[in-house]
């Protein structure tokens, strides 16, 4: 009788190896997502810059849990029912608990005062806010406003505006000037707005306050919550790491990166 050795476990899957086959399949729902109607094996793989074989084999598993759907008529593939049930399940977001941890995280990265702010009553409103252990001779307190047109947060909120909430604020808003760099007519803001939607960086260039910068980016909560990230700091520290705190505000906000498109 011939001794039969048990065989060897497979080995583990490597994290990384999960982290990407998460990627890919993230990256086919959201080309099916972008396209409704359905996309065929084909398409797909063009879309996704992924080999055949691969893309087959997570549409098979996401058919088998209905995730997507292929109609037997067709070889296009759909989203399917149970991403349906996925957002019948969504509640509605709170941007200021959201992103409390982003807060935290940029705060403790940076060691610089961070805010997260909400447009309310023509102002831009402080609803969170962690100080930093640098010296900073400005510190909003929570609750305060500050002004949509002298601030970075206050642009990156204008940034997110439409065109009537952009003519009822040109209507309402006088432009006061605050310090010497304080923009006193709506033009030379309006360019800025849009470049804040091309790059999705705002900047305050002691417009505000004398001898304080800052930095700040839009953002997006999951039901559609608009708000802003910023990260005030003396003009002197602006001009030496300005660069490197726009990358950790970026990389710190990944999960509310706000995109608008610009016909």
């Amino acid at each position: 009788m011939t001794e039969h050795k048990p065989q060897a476990p497979a080995p583990l899957e490597k994290a990384g190896d999960k982290t990407r086959l998460l990627e890919r399949a993230y990256d086919i729902l959201m080309a099916l997502n972008d396209h409704p109607d359905g996309l065929s094996i084909r398409e797909i793989c063009h879309y996704v810059k992924l080999p055949r074989s691969t893309v087959r084999r997570i549409l098979e598993t996401f058919e088998d849990q209905n995730i997507v759907l292929t109609p037997p008529s067709t070889s296009v593939y759909r989203l399917g029912p149970t991403l349906a049930r996925f957002a019948s399940n969504i509640r509605p977001f709170d941007i200021a608990n959201i992103a409390r941890p982003m807060v935290m995280q940029l705060a403790s990265k940076t060691d610089e005062c961070v805010y997260l702010c909400v447009t309310a009553h023509r102002r831009a409103v402080v609803m969170d806010l962690i100080t930093g252990i640098q010296p900073l001779h400005m510190v909003a307190a929570m609750g305060s406003s500050l002004p949509l047109y002298a601030t970075a947060c206050g642009k990156a909120l204008l940034a997110t505006l439409n065109d009537a909430e952009l003519a009822d604020l040109k209507a309402n808003v006088p432009l006061v000037r605050l310090t010497r760099n304080t923009h006193t007519t709506w033009e030379p803001i309006l360019s800025e707005i849009e470049e804040i939607r091309r790059t999705g960086i705002a900047l305050d260039n002691e417009e505000f306050q004398t001898g304080i910068c800052g930095i700040a980016i839009p953002l997006k909560g999951p039901g559609g919550e608009l708000g802003s990230m910023s990260i005030p700091m003396p003009s002197e520290r602006f001009h030496a790491i300005g660069d490197q705190v726009i990358r950790f505000l970026f990389e710190g906000t990944q999960a509310l990166h706000w995109r608008r498109w610009i016909p």
